[in-house]
């Protein structure tokens, strides 16, 4: 029975780790330990910061929505308690993409949470 060895495996697994690591630095996309150790690091950002990106684009909205409601004299906790009260359901992003786009439909749901 002929030996069997395990290069075939072992060179279609480094090929996998090194083409995963393509764009890495220096030696994490050249020498299959660091890649390898490069490459778990690097997918344990990307959990991570699958995470991060929703926390990061509501704090991006409500800066955006507060810079626009500060122009027309009402600070954001204000304003999103007003519009809470008169029930009115606008989430962040979209009221964020008014402020910047539409001034004059922003002054007038600023207007409506105000009074």
């Amino acid at each position: 029975m002929p030996r069997v060895t395990k290069s075939l495996t072992a060179k279609a697994k480094h090929k996998k780790v090194l083409n995963s690591t393509k764009g890495h630095y220096g030696a994490r996309s050249r020498l299959y330990k660091t890649a390898k150790q490069s490459n778990i690091k690097s997918l344990q950002y990307a959990f991570r910061d699958r995470k991060n990106r929703k926390r990061d684009f509501r704090s991006l909205w409500i800066s955006r929505i507060n810079a626009g409601s500060r122009e027309l004299g009402i600070s954001y906790s204000k304003l999103m308690n007003g519009l809470g009260s008169k029930n009115v359901l606008i989430n962040r992003k979209v009221l964020s993409e008014i402020a910047i786009s539409d001034n004059e439909t922003f002054k007038k749901i600023v207007h409506l949470a105000t009074n």
